[in-house]
């Protein structure tokens, strides 16, 4: 959906979230959110009366949102869905960016929880909502693909920490070696946990 093709209040929890990504929580401010959403400033105080704070616990759960219905989709570019056909997809989201448009971006759920985690208890609590949001879908479709129930939440953790791990090595080595290699190296475990064929 294009930016301005949603409410203000919308483009506003959007825009903090791609600054968030781009700048961490710190260096964006109230005001370049506003101007990124083109919304008039004093729509801020309307919206978010629990200030900065608030915009930024949104924009966590927009961004754990975000993650956690991206899985549906990978799923259905897949010809035949595997676990590590999953996580090569999830992976790919961030070499596409990164091969097209550089290493300017991350994950805001992690800005949040690196800038936030001790200093503000409501925004560690929506990161942790957020990864938890985003981790449901993937044990979903673990299981839906054969990997036992018991085991399927441990390797979404897994698939998803390891993304965020090479995410953030990718970007201080402006390099996508990272991420291709967690690929390859967890696609065959994934696989291999897989019990039944549906």
């Amino acid at each position: 959906m294009a930016v301005s093709a949603r409410g203000p209040r919308e483009r506003m929890v959007f825009s903090a979230a791609q600054l968030i990504r781009r700048e961490g929580v710190a260096a964006t401010g109230m005001r370049e959110v506003a101007a990124h959403a083109e919304a008039p400033r004093g729509s801020l105080q309307h919206y978010f009366p629990g200030g900065k704070e608030q915009l930024v616990n949104e924009a966590v759960g927009w961004a754990g949102r975000y993650a956690g219905n991206r899985v549906a989709r990978f799923l259905g570019a897949l010809p035949e869905p595997t676990p590590s056909g999953l996580f090569t997809e999830m992976v790919r989201q961030w070499t596409d960016e990164y091969e097209t448009a550089g290493f300017a971006g991350g994950c805001p759920v992690a800005a949040a929880t690196v800038d936030c985690a001790e200093s503000a208890v409501s925004t560690r609590e929506a990161a942790a909502a957020a990864f938890a949001t985003w981790t449901g879908p993937v044990a979903r479709a673990l299981t839906d693909m054969g990997v036992p129930e018991e085991r399927a939440g441990a390797l979404a953790t897994l698939m998803i920490s390891a993304l965020e791990g090479a995410v953030l090595i990718a970007r201080a080595e402006r390099d996508v070696r990272a991420l291709n290699t967690v690929a390859r190296e967890l696609g065959p475990l994934l696989d291999a946990a897989v019990t039944r064929d549906d």
